[in-house]
């Protein structure tokens, strides 16, 4: 059995990494703006607009924590 690797297929351009870093500031602003992925501790925020989506989840201290970033 051949074990999937996950990686990254291109290096993110600059208009990409702009957009991923829009999304990461509303997020930042307020944390519970994507919609709860039930049965888990995870968020999910698409942005329609700039084609971003990022699953990411809140800790206990607030901090937000980026588990993936999809669909640039």
């Amino acid at each position: 059995m051949v074990e999937p690797t996950l990686t990254q297929l291109t290096k993110p351009t600059a208009n990409e990494t702009h957009r991923l870093d829009r999304a990461i500031v509303a997020i930042s602003v307020n944390p519970e703006l994507g919609t709860e992925v039930p049965g888990t501790l995870l968020r999910d925020y698409a942005d329609e607009i700039d084609g971003v989506r990022v699953i990411y989840y809140v800790t206990a201290s607030r901090t937000i924590t980026i588990v993936a970033y999809i669909e640039a």
